[in-house]
């Protein structure tokens, strides 16, 4: 069993540190960005007060955190995790990224880890946080065969989907793309149910009828669900996902690529955000469409 840093026990992270310490894994927690879980802590869970001395008394580190300015300061701030690789040896230890971050930054972080002497992947994740308490994460890798091959056992621990995409920025990449999809998604799902109760339909049953349809998705049934009940806490936060599709359309900008839907989808987003709804889940999107259209599904 491995000795595992796991900085970053948030709303996907707790769950995912849980599934790994209840499979016989040695958790190891750094106070530094989220306070130690006191039932993670009681069932064995050792607490160190940065990620330097996580990093330290571990084989693996395991980060799940919200942005990249996190990860940086996670892995290269005082008493980060690299000052820990360089006091207990690098050699060896793997670094997993499990935050969904900048590509572009993610090739820098890696080459400054992999130089130090330790592995490093990316591998962010999809499946909020149902997927993360029910181990049914899609986990997407970035990095060298080898240490995939060594973290595999992990990531089967905690998801069912799980891919090699490629070399150090794969992972963040696939996860970018990930997030356009599941944006889009939502705000069709939102426009088709907004659109039947306006024209007089029970939303619940339209809903209801075209999950057996070519339209059924995840999306539909989990999100779709709570659109019509109203229920809006957060499994993946709003500004979240406003995060990430700024990180599509940034990287759009930089390779010459037309995302005009996911534009429209962001747009959405912060109108949400206007109205208070950072926080709401993503599902949440449906009522920037219900103001426009002055009308309520419910």
């Amino acid at each position: 069993m491995s000795k595992i840093a796991f900085i970053g026990t948030g709303i996907m992270g707790k769950p995912m540190a849980s599934n790994l310490q209840k499979a016989g894994h040695d958790l190891i927690l750094s106070d530094h960005f989220n306070a130690a879980p006191a039932d993670l802590v009681a069932a064995g869970a050792t607490v160190c007060h940065s990620p330097a001395e996580a990093a330290e008394a571990a084989d693996i580190i395991i980060l799940m955190v919200p942005n990249t300015p996190q990860v940086e300061d996670v892995l290269f701030g005082d008493n980060g995790v690299e000052k820990g690789l360089t006091a207990g040896g690098a050699a060896g230890k793997l670094v997993i990224d499990m935050s969904s971050i900048s590509p572009i930054a993610t090739k820098a972080i890696a080459a400054r880890i992999n130089e130090g002497g330790a592995s490093y992947l990316d591998a962010p994740v999809s499946g909020g946080e149902v997927g993360a308490i029910n181990a049914a994460l899609t986990i997407m890798v970035g990095g060298e065969q080898d240490a995939f091959d060594k973290a595999r056992p992990l990531f089967e621990i905690m998801g069912k989907n799980i891919t090699l995409v490629g070399d150090n920025g794969a992972g963040q990449t696939c996860k970018v793309a990930n997030q356009i999809i599941v944006a889009l998604n939502i705000e069709a799902v939102s426009e088709a149910l907004v659109f039947a109760s306006k024209a007089g339909a029970d939303p619940a049953r339209v809903r209801q009828a075209l999950l057996g349809g070519f339209a059924n998705s995840k999306i539909l049934e989990v999100h779709g669900e709570r659109m019509v009940e109203g229920t809006f806490d957060p499994g993946f936060r709003i500004s979240l996902h406003q995060k990430d599709l700024n990180l599509a359309l940034t990287g759009a900008q930089e390779l010459g690529v037309a995302l005009p839907n996911t534009a429209n989808a962001q747009e959405l987003f912060g109108e949400c955000a206007e109205m208070g709804g950072e926080g709401w889940d993503h599902s949440a999107l449906i009522q920037a469409i219900e103001k426009r259209s002055d009308h309520s599904i419910r």
